[in-house]
């Protein structure tokens, strides 16, 4: 086992995107940090995350959050102005 040392962070995301998140995490029996330390790390390897029966998951889990965003969208998100 490699030793790391972790810390806590204050990220903002999208409410249904950290909503699939977590329920992935929760399905995977991972924490959130565990999920999203997994995922760039296939990132940066340039690897899929993901294996279909998983991929499979995200849909149904996106389908119950209304998740509509893809990948394409990325980088032209607005958030919201709040009154």
């Amino acid at each position: 086992m490699t030793k790391i040392e972790r810390i806590q962070t204050g990220v903002r995301m999208e409410k249904r995107l950290l909503k699939v998140l977590k329920g992935l995490a929760e399905y995977l029996d991972l924490s959130l940090g565990e999920l999203l330390e997994g995922m760039t790390l296939h990132a940066f390897e340039g690897k899929a995350p993901f294996s279909r029966e998983t991929l499979k998951k995200i849909d149904h889990l996106k389908a119950v959050y209304d998740l509509q965003l893809s990948a394409v969208e990325c980088h032209a998100l607005v958030e919201e102005s709040h009154k």
